[in-house]
């Protein structure tokens, strides 16, 4: 009989707890891989699973407990959603590579104004109304528009890591100042206080160590440690008499004479 076939009496762990992991989503662009390599080094035993995510699905992926958390961009509702900026992108436009901005390193949104700019329904720029001559319709995705760019039909204005998702050779892309910039921040269901998991990769987004953070309620030990630490070596500096002083706690002599006093503490003899 196979596993699948087992019912729950028949396997000797089916009343043991299951094994914790972590789902994180992620929308396109999003580049999640350095921070899933940081977890796997820190944390072996608990899988990181990766879910690709349209900008339009992430956050019900994240409200119905498909992902434990996201990798979005903003905005994002804090009515029922916890969430921290990590970055902000470069906004680019993306052009045939014999376009007369592949000539410039960078283009204004000034630039753009007897360019047909397109518009998809996807855009994560989050602008009513993008500069340059609107397109009759808008392409139902960014990749519809890249086609169009490379067709060329028009330009399109993207932030940088979907213009590098989307790369073709015969396409290129330059800065493009004066528009909006897209956002990426860390998602998660809002409550009084993060699961230890997400504790986890939140101290893994912000550059913790792992000496420094194992979630929050490490934290909080830690917190508890330091008191104790420093009540230890507060009498080697806390400037009492008999404490830390270079005489070994005798007091100067100035204070008895006035005179000045030599290294060893004793006074000072005078010449006649």
């Amino acid at each position: 009989m196979t596993g699948t076939d087992a019912s729950p009496s028949d396997s000797p762990s089916s009343s043991a707890s299951p094994s914790p992991s972590f789902r994180l989503a992620y929308v396109p662009g999003a580049t999640p891989a350095k921070w899933v390599r940081i977890w796997n080094e820190r944390l072996p035993d608990v899988p990181l699973t990766l879910v690709a995510v349209t900008p339009a699905e992430a956050f019900g992926a994240i409200r119905e407990g498909t992902a434990d958390a996201g990798l979005v961009r903003l905005p994002v509702d804090r009515d029922d959603l916890s969430a921290i900026p990590l970055y902000t992108e470069t906004t680019v436009v993306v052009v045939p590579k014999d376009h007369l901005f592949a000539a410039v390193e960078e283009v204004s949104a000034d630039d753009l104004a007897d360019e047909l700019v397109l518009h998809p329904l996807d855009d994560t720029l989050g602008w009513e109304q993008p500069p340059g001559r609107p397109a009759m319709e808008r392409p139902a995705t960014t990749a519809d528009a890249i086609e169009l760019v490379a067709a060329g039909v028009g330009v399109l204005a993207v932030p940088q890591s979907l213009a590098r998702l989307h790369h073709r050779k015969d396409l290129t892309y330059r800065t493009l100042v004066g528009v909006p910039q897209s956002r990426v921040a860390l998602s998660w269901p809002a409550a009084d206080e993060a699961p230890d998991l997400v504790e986890e990769f939140i101290g893994i987004v912000r550059g913790r160590t792992v000496n420094s953070t194992r979630g929050r309620r490490a934290e909080e030990k830690k917190g508890q440690k330091q008191p104790r630490e420093q009540r230890a070596a507060k009498p080697a500096r806390s400037g009492k008499p008999g404490g830390g002083s270079r005489t070994g706690g005798r007091p100067a002599a100035s204070r008895k004479g006035g005179q000045g006093s030599g290294r060893s503490g004793k006074p000072r003899r005078g010449r006649g």
